[in-house]
């Protein structure tokens, strides 16, 4: 019977592996998909257009941050993480459907095709999933572990699955696109389509990771429902450095999804306005820089868990401010025709392709953002004591920066250019840095949090 158990916790650590990794692959499916959509007619090249998949993505967390906190603890772990999958099929299969509905005059709502509505529903139903898979996972696997170190090495495990899903995703998309021309655009040739294989197999991920986790037995913890009856006196709004850390979790997130959105919409961008690359290539280049970037966070990540038991929280969200400000900032200021070698992580190796210099600037941001949540989310819970729970789940809602700042980004990108775009990035990181140094100090300590 033990044998049994020990071996439905394998198949069910394994699943939740997968539906962390499978996170990360729905979330960043929205900007190279956007390069699909803000290239048709109707769209005009609108980089604010392409971008709204991922804002729709992430609006799905300002309304399920605390429900799926509230649904966790009234069905369970099992029942949520079932719920979840079964809302990202849907998601997925919707964003499927509106590739196939043509684009046509008869077809249009507010001067847009209605594929495009269709396509940003699906977005905003698989954000609902994304929502409550983050809600669960994390804890499930922790769970699983048995707490201690073992869990924690599960969540790392997963953590690094979840990292190497945002590497292949837009690297996967751009091959999938290959060149983006006007002429392709307009014969039909460029459309979701192009994405279907992606598509097919966050379908079949999803699919077979409700029937696996449907016959495997978890048990929740004891105190999981207990927990949702507690009555508080304050909430974690009492505190000054939460406040200013969940701005800070705001920014944090649209700047991590920011920089490498529009930095593939920059490189695959064939017009005057972007990088400057060959058509035939422009596409798969940018997914693949963007690629390199989400490979350069998991490398963060991992350099980041070596070094957190010896350098602070405020040290690290410190120093990767200040470097990502110098990075950003020199990229913006350097001419585009300023070129370099890079090594770009293809998925399987690394190739030396030529782009401008302020392409690898900025994916050496990668490098900075990787360990920023960890370290705002520890900055801003300390001292909170039993409402760290609460907090988490506001923090959850807060990731809706995701969606705002990237849209606000890529609006300023189609008046102004795609570099001075990177200007509200400088805005965000300058606040992260201050966060650290000053935002960060809990000034509440008379607040009773036993």
């Amino acid at each position: 019977m033990e044998q049994k158990k020990q071996n439905g916790n394998i198949v069910a650590i394994i699943t939740m592996i997968f539906l962390f990794a499978m996170i990360s692959f729905v979330t960043n499916l929205a900007a190279p998909l956007g390069v699909i959509w803000k290239n048709q007619p109707e769209l005009g090249g609108s980089n604010f257009l392409g971008m709204m998949g991922n804002m729709m993505n992430f609006l799905a967390y300002l309304f399920m941050g605390i429900p799926a906190g509230k649904l966790l603890t009234k069905i369970g772990y099992k029942r949520t993480a079932l719920v979840a999958i079964a809302v990202g099929l849907l998601g997925v299969f919707i964003q499927y459907l509106s590739g196939g509905i043509l684009f046509s005059k008869e077809s249009m709502l507010f001067a847009l095709p209605t594929n495009f509505f269709v396509y940003l529903f699906g977005a905003f139903i698989a954000g609902f999933s994304v929502c409550m898979l983050n809600t669960v996972v994390n804890p499930m696997l922790n769970l699983l572990g048995g707490g201690g170190n073992k869990g924690n090495q599960y969540i790392q495990i997963g953590g690094t699955f979840n990292s190497l899903a945002g590497t292949l995703t837009p690297m996967f998309v751009g091959a999938l696109i290959g060149e983006v021309t006007r002429e392709r655009v307009l014969s039909g040739e460029i459309t979701m389509q192009n994405a279907y294989p992606v598509l097919y197999i966050a379908m079949a991920v999803f699919a077979l990771a409700f029937i696996i986790l449907s016959f495997i037995p978890i048990k929740d913890p004891e105190n999981n429902k207990s927990a949702s009856n507690t009555k508080f006196e304050y909430s974690p709004w009492k505190f000054k450095h939460f406040k200013l850390g969940a701005i800070a979790i705001f920014i944090y997130v649209g700047i991590e999804i920011g920089i490498p959105g529009t930095l593939n919409f920059f490189l695959s961008d064939v017009t005057g306005k972007g990088a400057g690359l060959s058509a035939a290539s422009a596409a798969s280049i940018g997914g693949f820089v963007a690629g390199t970037y989400w490979f350069l966070m998991l490398i963060g990540r991992f350099l980041g868990s070596l070094i957190s038991n010896k350098v602070s929280s405020k040290t690290m969200l410190l120093t990767a401010s200040g470097l990502g400000i110098v990075f950003v900032l020199i990229a913006i200021l350097l001419p585009k025709t300023v070129s370099t070698f890079m090594p770009v992580f293809t998925g399987s190796s690394f190739a030396l392709t030529e782009v401008p210099l302020s392409a690898l600037l900025l994916v050496l941001c990668g490098l900075c953002t990787s360990i920023m949540w960890g370290g705002i989310f520890n900055l801003a819970v300390e001292g909170l004591g039993k409402y760290t729970a609460m907090a988490s789940g506001i923090f959850m809602m807060m990731v809706v920066g995701g969606g705002i700042l990237p849209l606000i980004q890529n609006w300023i990108a189609d008046i102004g250019g795609y570099m001075s775009s990177y200007w509200i990035i400088i805005a965000g990181l300058v606040y992260l840095l201050y966060y650290a140094l000053i935002g960060s100090k809990n000034v509440n300590k008379s607040i009773p949090v036993d």
